[in-house]
């Protein structure tokens, strides 16, 4: 015969599931890729550090330089899928594809669209005052990464991803 769902049940059912405290604690794949976008993102002004013996705690909230926080949160989150799931499964395509897109686009498109901003920001500083384009707010320029920057960030991913699933 055929069921029928009243919606007092549909909300009780509802209800079970959204006041449940551990469904987001549980949930390897997703705090792996938070923790590990976090990590990436606190480590950028160290790196910047050690590379250009200066502090910029700015780069702490910014794209691009080392680690690619990108990298490290679909990296992450693909690893603690297999990890959990196993690789066989449709979420883990779904996430392998994902972080394939998210660091080519980084170590490619985003890398060379920041070069391009450089390059102008050069051009235009090279303007005389009185041209128009002369007074424009300079372009940002660390857009993308490097392939070493990517891999970085991959790298941290894993062992993030690795050392969530171990410690649960």
């Amino acid at each position: 015969m055929d069921e029928v769902i009243t919606a007092g049940d549909a909300s009780s059912s509802l209800r079970s599931y959204s006041s449940d405290p551990s469904i987001v604690p549980s949930n390897l794949p997703l705090l792996s890729a938070l923790l590990a976008c976090a990590l990436a993102q606190f480590l950028k002004p160290f790196t910047t550090w050690f590379k250009e013996k200066r502090w910029d705690s700015k780069r702490m909230v910014s794209s691009g330089g080392m680690p690619s926080s990108h990298s490290a949160t679909v990296t992450a989150l693909a690893v603690a899928i297999g990890l959990q799931d196993g690789t066989g499964g449709s979420a883990f395509a779904i996430a392998i594809v994902l972080a394939c897109v998210v660091m080519y686009d980084a170590s490619g498109v985003r890398l060379h669209a920041g070069r391009q901003a450089e390059l102008l920001n050069q051009i235009v500083c090279e303007l005389p005052p009185e041209h128009p384009v002369s007074s424009v707010k300079p372009l940002r320029d660390s857009l993308g990464h490097t392939p070493l920057q990517v891999v970085a960030g991959a790298l941290l991913g894993c062992i993030v991803a690795y050392l969530m699933r171990s410690s649960s």
